[in-house]
């Protein structure tokens, strides 16, 4: 008899990864390469069973950027959370009592993309999910020749796959809000085929995915602002100017007002659940957000969108506290080594470097007896550029010219005997050069140019990141605070390193 568990899901599911010759040829293939995601798209939810109109029921908030719309999603869900479960409005009476949350990637279980009232689906939902979807779709295979540009084996892509799967969850568990967050751009995303959301937002933008967006803030604006639909309340935050004039454009184009949303005055008395200055620009659009999407709802004394003077109400105070999103700005205490404590952020991109950067600059103890160790990996972007403006940010911020005293490279594998748990594996990147140490070879050689102080490491795995921090801070009397980033594909697997063997307690975290 087939097995059909958790397991067995997350294994079939991988095999719907692209690879890395696909990703890229796709990369090849230059800006606006899926045009067809969105026909695809639908193609796939009507083998499912429904048609896209049909996900309107959710009330949808669709959030697309480059920095931040992880948090913003976040932000929103967590906010509110303290609305549809024990709140009424005048339409309290068709208003299911749950939120739904759909983010990528994840970082230790692939659960955790799909989230009700903030918590992962459990293992057994999504098993159930993961072959009703499978079964569907083998069940109204195409009798002609039909070929989706993006599938494997009859089915869809990874993410697209995914997608489905959030959507059918959320129809099918009848949330009462879903806040769903754009893969890659806006405007041929995968989660673009929904039509009315409630309210859509666009987080800050910077240079990432050129390959698929251009490599310019106005192409990449052009991207994220395909989400805007027409008389959709519309709302992002200060942009550079060429970028956000391009998202007036599109937001003319749509038919709908873009606005932008200042800082609220109310953060600066909130202790925000997400750790750095920068979240409170993430917060705003989450509150500027959420006040369009319940008053469209029925709530009434919700905060002005336009004004960033107001107040906000404890719901929102409440519920920008209670966010929470491990791997950015996430401090934890070492659980076998006293003096050690990580300071984990996923940033990928040169301005979200920049960002984990000060925040560790701030958050870092200051002690006369101090060690700081960076452990970091990019696997597919200009690694060294992203090495070299961390340096600059620490060393200006630190006021050192040789911010740390290690720097351990390493691959995104996560144990040295067992390779990756199964959420974790990824086939999208070459192996050869994982193998090889290529890229993190080429990082220490980097960075030995940059801080000849400093004693540069390369390891296989992020196991072997973790002891030689853990074996250096245990030789050490010092303090010692160990840096993470450059990647979330690291930080997943860091987190899983630190965090094995104990699950159900809260040891692990500062």
């Amino acid at each position: 008899m087939e097995v059909r568990d958790y397991a067995s899901a997350v294994q079939a599911l991988n095999t719907l990864q692209s690879n890395f010759s696909a990703v890229e040829a796709i990369r090849k293939q230059g800006p606006g390469w899926n045009e067809r995601a969105l026909p695809e798209m639908r193609a796939w939810v009507r083998r499912m069973g429904y048609e896209p109109s049909d996900f309107d029921k959710l009330n949808l908030i669709h959030v697309a950027g480059t920095k931040g719309k992880g948090s913003t999603s976040t932000f929103i869900s967590s906010i509110l959370a303290q609305y549809l479960p024990s709140k009424l409005s005048i339409h309290a009476e068709r208003l299911p009592t749950s939120v739904g949350l759909y983010t990528s990637p994840h970082l230790r279980f692939v659960r955790e993309r799909i989230k009700i009232d903030n918590r992962p689906i459990p293992e057994d939902l999504f098993a159930k999910l993961f072959w009703d979807v499978w079964d569907r779709l083998e069940a109204t295979r195409p009798t002609d020749d039909t070929v989706y540009a993006r599938s494997a084996d009859g089915k869809p892509v990874y993410f697209h796959y995914l997608t489905l799967m959030a959507f059918h969850c959320y129809m099918q568990e009848k949330v009462g809000s879903a806040v769903i967050e754009c893969g890659i751009g806006g405007e041929y995303d995968t989660t673009n085929i929904l039509e009315r959301p409630l309210t859509t937002g666009v987080t800050s933008l910077g240079i990432d995915h050129e390959a698929m967006l251009g490599n310019t803030l106005e192409s990449i604006a052009w991207h994220k602002g395909g989400i805007f639909k027409q008389n959709i309340p519309a709302f992002t935050v200060p942009q550079p100017t060429a970028a956000l004039q391009v998202l007036h454009e599109r937001a003319q184009e749509r038919g709908t007002m873009l606005q932008v949303v200042q800082e609220y005055d109310a953060l600066k008395s909130v202790n925000l659940g997400l750790q750095g200055d920068f979240q409170r620009v993430n917060a705003s659009l989450a509150v500027a957000m959420c006040a369009a999407h319940l008053s469209r709802l029925g709530y009434s004394n919700m905060p002005d969108p336009t004004d960033s003077a107001a107040p906000l109400p404890v719901e929102f105070r409440s519920g920008l506290e209670k966010a929470r999103l491990g791997g950015r700005c996430d401090i934890r205490l070492d659980v076998k080594v006293e003096n050690l404590r990580w300071y984990i952020d996923g940033g990928h991109t040169l301005e979200s470097i920049e960002m984990a950067g000060r925040w560790f600059a701030q958050a870092r103890r200051e002690t006369e007896a101090q060690l700081r160790i960076l452990i970091f990996n990019q696997q597919t972007r200009d690694a060294p550029a992203l090495a070299r403006r961390l340096f600059a940010t620490l060393a200006s911020a630190i006021r050192t010219a040789a911010p740390f005293k290690h720097a351990i490279f390493c691959t995104n594998t996560t144990y040295q005997d067992g390779g990756y748990k199964p959420d974790l594996v990824s086939i999208n990147t070459s192996r050869q050069d994982v193998d090889s140490l290529k890229v993190q070879r080429e990082l220490a050689s980097a960075y030995d140019t940059i801080d000849p102080l400093a004693t540069v490491h390369v390891v296989g795995t992020i196991e072997e990141g973790v002891a030689r921090a853990r074996s250096i801070a245990t030789e050490s009397s010092q303090d010692t605070d160990v840096l993470v980033t450059g990647s979330l594909h690291l930080v997943g697997g860091l987190i899983e390193v630190l965090e094995a063997g104990f699950e159900g307690t809260d040891k692990a975290h500062a």
